[in-house]
């Protein structure tokens, strides 16, 4: 028997202030919770971007950056990074390297639903080959960053409301993926910080 897996409930300043069930906080009055995005770059600055499986409640079917998730109660984000990357796409890589401390968002889909996080951002560099798990990922495609970002700025590629507004955000660390210098944990807000 598996129990259901739980997020963190955060305030308007990043603070804990609780905890729900995951299957609970997606809908039309979704509360702040926390989350995180990463991108997966190979050895010569291509991003990992995958297609979300269909049957996912939040945008189905949409591309986006590698893998998003949430850090169950009292798992540090990066350690989530990496669960999730190994049960979404196969990855076994270290380290997840934080590079937006604060981004958070709120983007709501036609149907009304809701996503509403705290959304620490993390970089994770792999030389291994990506084995979609079917359960959450529809198809993975690699992009040179360039090419992705600009695509994405100039609104020549469709892609999910929290990866638009991250890349302008990555774009500004430098133009290679692969220098972009790791934010410190201590900017990370109060919930994430463990």
């Amino acid at each position: 028997m598996t129990t259901e897996e739980h997020v963190v409930l955060v305030d308007g300043a990043g603070h804990a202030i609780g905890t729900a069930p995951k299957t609970s906080v997606h809908g039309h009055e979704t509360p702040l919770h926390l989350a995180f995005s990463s991108y997966v770059f190979d050895h010569e600055g291509r991003v990992l971007l995958t297609r979300r499986a269909d049957h996912k409640v939040t945008w189905p079917g949409v591309w986006t950056n590698s893998c998003c998730g949430h850090p169950l109660p009292g798992e540090p984000p990066e350690r989530a990074v990496l669960r999730r990357l190994s049960y979404e796409l196969g990855l076994r890589a270290e380290p997840a390297d934080l590079l937006l401390p604060t981004f958070a968002y709120r983007a709501v889909m036609p149907n009304g639903i809701v996503e509403h996080e705290l959304c620490p951002v993390y970089r994770v560099t792999v030389d291994a080959p990506v084995a979609p798990n079917p359960e959450e990922v529809g198809e993975v495609l690699w992009m040179p960053w360039k090419e992705f970002a600009e695509g994405v700025q100039n609104g020549l590629l469709a892609i999910s409301p929290w990866c638009r507004e991250q890349v302008p955000l990555l774009k500004e660390l430098g133009s290679d993926p692969l220098t972009w210098h790791p934010a410190s944990a201590a900017d990370l807000p109060p919930a994430a910080r463990l």
